[in-house]
């Protein structure tokens, strides 16, 4: 298993830097890496968002009998809970190598960061699909704009911290 995952870390890493040098003179090589696996991952999002607004809940509430979810909430959270793991696992072994912290402690702190997107997320979505109107899939493009600096910025020195930060 040690092999598959070097062997992928690898692959992705060659990928990467690979366009990397273009932007050498405007941002390091770690907020590239972060550019480049979040965006991914958030292109993936917006997929899966897509896919299961349209699709697997053909627009239609989500009733689970003790709670209800609208089609585009729904959609948010399934989307999330294919993410999630994937955007994790990009974080630690691609994006932020050097910290310190167990693997516990940066999955926890990576849940809470991400908690709290999801809650921004939540609410911006809440905002622009039934108070202003939006179409769902560009109101969740929209929202992604605002929580990607929050996220980087926490994930960097909060739940991925080097020695190098303190």
């Amino acid at each position: 298993m040690k092999r598959v995952h070097r062997t992928i870390r690898k692959a992705i890493l060659q990928v990467i830097d690979l366009f990397y040098p273009p932007f050498r003179k405007v941002m390091t090589v770690q907020m590239f890496r972060y550019a480049a696996c979040g965006g991914g991952n958030t292109v993936l999002n917006i997929l899966v968002y897509y896919i299961a607004y349209n699709f697997v809940l053909e627009k239609q509430v989500l009733d689970l009998g003790f709670i209800a979810f609208t089609p585009h909430i729904a959609a948010f959270l399934i989307a999330f809970c294919i993410t999630f793991p994937i955007g994790f696992y990009l974080s630690m072994f691609v994006v932020f190598q050097g910290s310190y912290l167990k693997r516990r402690v940066q999955l926890w702190r990576y849940f809470l960061v991400a908690m709290a997107c999801v809650v921004l997320n939540y609410v911006l979505l809440k905002v622009f699909v039934e108070i202003l109107g939006m179409y769902p899939t560009p109101s969740l493009m929209a929202t992604t704009g605002i929580v990607v600096l929050f996220s980087y910025l926490s994930q960097r020195h909060f739940s991925f911290r080097s020695q190098a930060q303190g």
